[in-house]
Parts: C-alpha cells; sequence; structure tokens
C-alpha cells in the first residue's frame, strides 16, 4: 500500500452466490477510477451463479467450491480461506454470499470481512430482510455495510443508508431501490476500506478523514 491515502489498491476476494450485481457494481467502480482495488478472486458456493460469468467477463479469476464435495464445513471454509490467502487477499467482500462464514475465514481475516445487508440493522436480519420490512408495514428501511463475524448480521456497522418505503411501493419496486443504494455504497465503503480509514472500536466504528494517513490507521488496529 501506498503511504498517501487515495492511491493505495487493495486485493479483494469477493464471495458470492447468486447474480452477482453488487460485484458488477464494485467492477464498475473500480473500472470508474473511483476504488483504488481490484477484485483478486470470486468464489461462489453455486455452480451456476451469473456472478461467475460477470467475474470472467473482467478476466478475474472465478471458482465454484462445491460444499457437498467437502465432509464437514470446516473443510468447506478451510478451501475458501485456502483459495483467498492463495490470491493475497487483504479484504474478503460478501456480496450476496447466502452461507455463513466459519472462523476458519474470519480468524485468517481477522477484521478484513465484510457484508453488505438490505436492511438497517439490527431491524429485520436475516435472508429476507427486504420482504420482512415490507411486510411489517415499516416507514423506513435501508442498507448496512458492515464487519462480519461468526453470527448472521451481527457484526460491527460501517455505515447505513435509509431507504423510504412509499405508499405506492410494490415489493418489486422497494427491491429495486435498495439494491441500486446497495450498488452505490458497497463501492464508497470499500473506498473507505482501501484508504486505510475506518477503524473499529468495541462495537462501533470510526471513519477517519482523508488528511489522516495510512500509517495512523496502522496504528489504531
Amino acid at each position: 500500500m501506498s503511504d498517501e491515502i487515495g492511491v493505495a489498491t487493495v486485493r479483494l476476494g469477493v464471495l458470492i452466490s447468486g447474480s452477482g450485481t453488487n460485484l458488477q457494481a464494485i467492477i464498475d467502480a473500480i473500472e470508474a477510477g473511483t476504488l483504488d482495488a481490484e477484485v483478486a478472486l470470486v468464489i461462489s458456493n453455486r455452480q451456476g451463479a451469473y456472478g461467475l460469468e460477470r467475474a470472467r467477463n473482467a478476466n478475474i479469476p472465478a471458482i465454484w467450491i462445491d460444499s457437498t464435495a467437502c465432509s464437514t464445513s470446516s473443510e468447506y471454509n478451510s478451501r475458501i480461506r485456502d483459495a483467498l490467502l492463495a490470491h493475497e487477499v487483504d479484504f474478503v467482500v460478501m456480496a450476496g454470499y447466502m452461507k455463513l462464514l466459519g472462523v476458519e475465514v474470519l480468524d485468517a481475516f481477522d477484521d478484513r470481512v465484510i457484508n453488505i445487508h438490505p436492511s438497517l440493522l439490527p431491524a429485520f436480519a436475516g435472508a429476507a430482510g427486504i420482504s420482512d420490512a415490507f411486510e411489517y408495514g415499516v416507514k423506513f428501511t435501508g442498507v448496512t455495510v458492515h464487519f462480519a463475524n461468526e453470527r448472521f448480521d451481527e457484526g460491527p456497522i460501517i455505515a447505513q443508508r435509509v431507504v423510504e418505503i412509499l405508499p405506492e411501493d410494490t415489493l418489486e419496486s422497494l427491491e429495486a431501490r435498495i439494491h441500486e443504494v446497495e450498488h452505490a455504497l458497497y463501492p464508497e465503503v470499500l473506498q473507505w476500506l482501501a484508504q486505510g480509514r475506518v477503524v473499529i472500536e468495541g462495537r462501533k466504528t470510526c471513519i477517519l478523514s482523508v488528511t489522516t494517513t495510512e500509517n495512523d490507521f496502522a496504528d489504531n488496529i
């Protein structure tokens, strides 16, 4: 990494399970020059995930790791960890990855595993965050980017963005607007990480100003 904020390039390992729209947003931000990173590897737990095709179209190494071929979840997570380490990944980015990561990965990338969730955590955690909020009748929901730990949707929150649920919204229209916010927020947060601006303080995070150097950040972790 460079000593000057804004010019460092970090290596991302992106985990997906489906179509990979957040992966595409990350790729697009890198190509646009707004995210100082490169996607070093994409891993899917589903062989037919379209996100693998997105990665290959961008000349990014992409692999499927078959959990059913592993005798234990520990073996499966160890294979993920080993692939990420082999590609010298700095941060692990969960982008629609629908499995709980094991300690094998979390310990190898301590405080460097990031997840995005389509609600304002801790409200509406779990796989159905959008529909749960819609059906409950809340007036506001949103998007959360957080550090991942060994429990679903519970790690320290880095950033949140609010999405209003409009009277005329359908579930489909709400989903579309939430995904639009995801695609803007995730690359922005990853840029903060690339700049060394995110510091964890217990359950809270602090976003340092752009004038703070990476060496200052290193002193805090």
